[in-house]
């Protein structure tokens, strides 16, 4: 895929039990966004870490950019990507300071990283949380700043790994629009892992279905769900419509 911001060559890893992930070829356009959807162990995390630098393939490559990554250029490819996981994994310190981490890691001096976490907890509507512990906050809030502080340090590419798995239904609901209006305004590339169909065709411009370890399908979620490829797809894609038809 020319032009693409991130893409997979040839990548395999093998897990015990026989599993492996077979990725012969999976690219992300600049500001584009695609879901993976699969049944547990199909290897949507496996996918994430892989792509985001996490876990190094037991064959192919990542590139970044068109630059294949080496393990000389790892750390600095890395620099350019956030991660947002199910939990959101704050530290024991203020809101504030949690949003700006990224930031004073990547060397900012502390008052344009605290200037910019604010800027970015306004984004997300928890500016007002500022202050208070970053172990002190609700499901919700805690997703939103996980958020914000992912978006702070300005990403080419996010990649969000069952981002609101754990939150309760109207919490998703609230979060989903404001990531997919966020994630456009900033013109960020990203990859999400989901198993809610509702997520994965509101945020994403194109979607894959993985199956023990493959992409059985990818495209439009549209034009997947309206054709899958096959029983297992379907499964995936629309379960209460394959029920009907058994």
């Amino acid at each position: 895929m020319t032009g693409s911001v991130l893409e997979l060559r040839d990548v395999t890893v093998r897990r015990g039990g026989g599993f492996t992930l077979d990725i012969p070829c999976l690219a992300l356009a600049p500001g584009e966004i695609l879901a993976l959807m699969g049944p547990n162990g199909a290897g949507k995390s496996t996918l994430l870490e892989v792509a985001a630098l996490l876990r190094r393939p037991d064959s192919g490559e990542v590139l970044v950019d068109g630059v294949p990554v080496t393990p000389r250029i790892v750390r600095e490819r890395r620099r350019r990507m956030a991660m947002v996981f199910q939990a959101p994994l704050l530290f024991h310190v203020s809101v504030l300071e949690n949003v700006a981490a990224g930031l004073r890691f990547r060397g900012m001096p502390r008052r344009g990283a605290q200037q910019q976490a604010r800027h970015w907890l306004g984004r997300f509507g928890v500016d007002h949380l500022a202050g208070r512990s970053g172990r002190a906050l609700s499901g919700g809030e805690a997703q939103r700043v996980s958020l914000a502080r992912a978006f702070a340090v300005e990403p080419e590419v996010l990649f969000l790994d069952e981002p609101f798995a754990a939150l309760d239904a109207p919490t998703r609901v609230a979060l989903i629009p404001d990531l997919a209006r966020e994630l456009q305004t900033a013109d960020i590339a990203a990859m999400i892992a989901t198993h809610d169909r509702a997520e994965a065709f509101a945020l994403a411009d194109r979607l894959a279905v993985l199956i023990d370890g493959r992409i059985a399908q990818i495209g439009p979620p549209e034009a997947l769900a309206a054709a899958p490829a096959s029983p297992a797809v379907a499964a995936v894609l629309t379960p209460e419509l394959l029920l009907r038809r058994n």
